[in-house]
């Protein structure tokens, strides 16, 4: 096989992928993480089950984060 032939039988695709541009972009991204962030500390760090109140009070603990 040639050079030629060779460069012509290799081709590379390009995929675009979506990017959010701009201030909505970055705007709705802060929301979200904030959204997940009360989720976490609201339904995980208050939660009635001791088993998950217990793993997130030592996570805080061995993270130097006071809670008392």
């Amino acid at each position: 096989m040639s050079q030629s032939q060779l460069a012509n039988a290799q081709t590379s695709a390009q995929i675009s992928l979506p990017v959010a541009a701009g201030q909505v972009g970055r705007l709705s991204q802060a929301l979200m993480a904030m959204a997940l962030g009360l989720f976490a500390v609201g339904m995980v760090g208050f939660s009635n089950i001791d088993v998950v109140h217990n793993a997130a009070h030592d996570v805080r603990h061995s993270n130097a984060f006071p809670c008392h």
